[in-house]
C-alpha cells in the first residue's frame, strides 16, 4: 500500500492554504496518496486557523477520469471549498442539479459536500455532509470490514458510493484503481484491475451495485475476479436473493449495505450497524443516526433531517440488533382496499427461474383504486411467472390479490441511478 509520512504543520498550512478554489485538474495523477492522520488532522483543525466564507461549486466528474476529482475532494475534506458533484457525461441531471441546488449559493463553513439524492419521489434534495460525517463513514467501514485496503472504484463518482470509494481510499492513504465506465460495466476491465490490486498483497475491497454484481457473476472471468476480494459491498437497491446466495455460495464475500446520501453512504451492513451508526424504528419508518449523519439540507428545511437523525422513507423492523427493510412508505399500494409494499412482491418474482429483475407499480383504478402491475427483465413467459405466483399462493407466501392484474417483460427497467429503478418510467409503460 503506497502512503507517504505524515505532513508537518507547516508543510499542512502551505498545502492546504496557498492556493484557495483550485479548481480540479484534468489530469488525476497531480493527486498523491497522503498519510490518513494528516487528512483527519487537516479536516478538524484547519479550518480553524484561516477562517473562509464557501460558495458551492460544481464538480464535474468524468468516468473515464474519476481520480481527477481527487485534488478538489481533498480540499473539501480539509476545509478550503465546498462541492457539489454532477456527472459531466449527463447533462440532464447536471442542469436538474445546477437548477435545483444553487451552486454559487453561500454554505456554511464546515460543509464539505452537497450530494444530492436520486430524486426517486421528485426533485432531488442536497444533503449538507461535513469532513467529520464523510471520515467517520470511511473510519467505520474500514473497522466493519477488518481494516484499511486498496479500494477499485466501479460506481459512478457523481454519487455517494462512488465518492465514499475515494474518501475511504484517502483515509487509508492510497491511490484507487477504477473501471472507466463511460460505456457501462465492463467485466473484462474489472477483472484486469481486481487482478492489479490482488498483486498488492493488500486487503481489497469493492462497491457495486446488484446490477453490476449479477452482470460479473455470469462469468467466469467475473466470478474469479469477485473472490480475490476481501469484501464486495452491494447496495443502491434491494438485492435479489436468489443472487446473493449464488454469490455467496461461489465464495465471494458479499456485503449487503443500507444508506443513502443522508447518512454518507451504507452505514448498515448485512442488517447490522457499523461503528458509531444507530438505527430506530418509529411508527414502522427506518431511523439512521450518528457521526454520519448529514447536518441537513442544502437550501431546505426538513424535519426528516434533524438533531442528528435520518427519517427515511423505507417502513422496517428491527430484531435482535438486525434491520429488515420492508420498502419504502411512499412505494406502498392499495388495491381494492388492502395495502401491498411492491418490495415484497418483487423479491417473489425474483426467485422465478428467468427474472433477472422486476419492479412492481400501482396504476390508477376505478374499481380498485390501484391495480398491481410488474414489468420484468429475463427470459421468463408470462404463462411462467403466473404459475409460479400460483404455486406460491399456494404455500401462503403471497395472497391472491397480490399477484399483478399486468405483466410486462422490457428489455431494460428505467434507472435513476446506480442501481436505482425509475419508478415513475416504469408506471409509463403500462399507460
Amino acid at each position: 500500500m503506497t502512503s507517504h509520512a505524515p505532513l508537518t504543520a507547516s508543510e499542512l498550512s502551505v498545502k492546504y492554504f496557498t492556493s484557495p478554489g483550485l479548481n480540479p485538474p484534468s489530469n488525476s495523477s497531480l493527486w498523491r496518496p497522503r498519510h490518513s492522520t494528516s487528512l483527519r488532522t487537516a479536516s478538524t483543525k484547519l479550518t480553524t486557523l484561516l477562517p473562509v466564507t464557501h460558495r458551492l461549486e460544481l464538480l464535474p466528474v468524468d468516468p473515464a477520469d474519476p481520480l481527477a476529482i481527487m485534488p478538489a475532494l481533498e480540499e473539501a475534506l480539509t476545509g478550503q471549498t465546498a462541492l457539489l458533484p454532477v456527472p459531466a457525461n449527463d447533462p440532464a441531471r447536471t442542469n436538474l442539479l445546477r437548477n435545483t441546488l444553487s451552486p454559487g449559493a453561500p454554505v456554511d463553513d464546515d460543509i464539505a459536500l452537497v450530494v444530492a439524492t436520486s430524486g426517486s419521489t421528485g426533485t432531488p434534495k442536497g444533503a449538507l455532509l461535513t469532513p467529520a460525517n464523510l471520515i467517520a463513514s470511511a473510519d467505520a467501514t474500514h473497522q466493519a470490514l477488518g481494516g484499511e485496503g486498496q479500494w477499485l472504484l466501479a460506481m459512478p463518482a457523481a454519487y455517494i458510493a462512488g465518492i465514499q470509494v475515494l474518501i475511504r481510499s484517502m483515509v487509508a492513504g492510497v491511490e484507487p484503481a477504477f473501471v472507466d465506465l463511460t460505456r457501462g460495466f465492463n467485466v473484462a476491465e474489472f477483472a484486469a484491475r481486481a487482478t492489479e490490486l490482488a498483486r498488492t498483497g493488500e486487503r481489497t475491497y469493492t462497491a457495486l451495485t446488484p446490477m453490476q454484481l449479477a452482470k460479473a457473476t455470469s462469468t467466469l472471468q467475473g466470478i474469479d475476479a469477485l473472490r480475490t476480494f476481501d469484501a464486495v459491498l452491494v447496495g443502491g437497491a434491494a438485492t435479489n436473493p436468489r443472487l446473493l446466495e449464488s454469490a455467496r455460495k461461489l465464495r465471494i464475500n458479499v456485503v449487503t449495505t443500507y444508506g443513502s446520501s443522508e447518512s454518507s453512504g451504507g452505514c448498515v451492513y448485512d442488517g447490522r450497524p457499523i461503528a458509531g451508526a444507530r438505527v430506530r424504528i418509529q411508527d414502522g419508518r427506518i431511523h439512521l443516526g450518528g457521526p454520519m449523519v448529514a447536518r441537513g439540507y442544502h437550501n431546505l428545511d426538513s424535519p426528516d433531517l434533524t438533531g442528528g437523525w435520518f427519517c427515511t422513507s423505507d417502513a422496517g423492523t428491527l430484531e435482535g440488533g438486525v434491520l429488515t427493510v420492508l420498502g419504502r412508505t411512499d412505494n406502498v399500494i392499495s388495491s381494492g382496499g388492502l395495502k401491498l409494499h411492491p418490495e415484497v412482491l418483487e423479491e417473489e418474482l425474483l426467485l422465478i427461474d428467468g427474472v433477472t429483475a422486476a419492479t412492481v407499480i400501482g396504476k390508477d383504478d376505478d374499481r380498485l383504486g390501484q391495480r398491481i402491475c410488474a414489468a420484468y427483465t429475463g427470459s421468463a413467459s408470462v404463462p411462467d411467472i403466473l404459475d409460479a405466483l400460483a404455486d406460491a399462493e399456494d404455500v401462503g407466501r403471497i395472497s391472491h390479490w397480490q399477484i399483478p392484474k399486468e405483466l410486462k417483460v422490457v428489455a431494460a427497467l428505467p434507472q435513476l441511478g446506480p442501481g436505482k429503478v425509475d419508478r415513475s418510467a416504469v408506471k409509463e409503460l403500462f399507460d
